[in-house]
């Protein structure tokens, strides 16, 4: 008896990102306060996921709704790797935002697509535009902590927050829930492999 052939799990079409809350900006600050150096740092894992997304050949590109001058102050540490979405004239939660994303990186289905993000009404644009959904515990909105904040808290206050914000992404309905980018790696293989079973977003 053969053994079973191994089928290659399906690739990815694009990935989408926040950028304020999940590829800079720990915390989603930004718009509380004048930015400061650490805001603009690329958060934990950011710039490996960009570079192993590259090398895959999956276009990215980040949204963010704050004033184009503050998004782009912000975006100044971040690689040509990725690239800033078109602003969509229909704010958050409405899926227009996600679909402009996708039409100026070319791509052509919506099947594949992943918005990854630590702010709820983004994650609510890609389910609204019918595409998986990753959520950010620790560095998004929900917990709203600078990095310097969140790293003070003892592991029981980290723990509780973490656990809080992940169970209002949960509610929202977003398909899976990471700390942080360093995870997103295991979480797309992860998604790839519900994907090969036949699982929809």
């Amino acid at each position: 008896m053969l053994a079973p052939v191994n089928t290659p799990l399906p690739a990815f079409t694009a990935v989408l990102f926040g950028l304020s809350g999940c590829l800079v900006d720990f915390g989603a600050q930004a718009s509380k306060k004048l930015i400061d150096s650490e805001q603009g740092q690329a958060t934990a894992g950011a710039l490996p996921a960009l570079q192993s997304l590259n090398t895959q050949g999956v276009p990215c590109a980040w949204l963010d709704e704050l004033p184009e001058s503050i998004s782009l102050l912000l975006a100044r540490s971040l690689p040509s790797l990725i690239v800033p979405a078109p602003r969509a004239s229909t704010p958050w939660p409405a899926p227009h935002a996600c679909w402009q994303a996708l039409m100026a990186l070319g791509v052509s289905q919506l099947e594949g697509s992943v918005v990854v993000s630590g702010e709820p009404k983004l994650l609510q644009s890609g389910l609204n535009a019918g595409l998986w959904t990753i959520g950010l515990a620790s560095c998004g909105s929900l917990c709203g902590l600078s990095q310097a904040q969140w790293q003070a808290l003892n592991n029981a206050e980290r723990e509780y927050r973490r656990g809080q914000a992940t169970l209002q992404l949960y509610a929202l309905g977003v398909h899976s829930v990471i700390d942080h980018l360093g995870e997103l790696e295991s979480c797309l293989a992860d998604i790839a492999l519900r994907r090969s079973k036949g699982e929809k977003p």
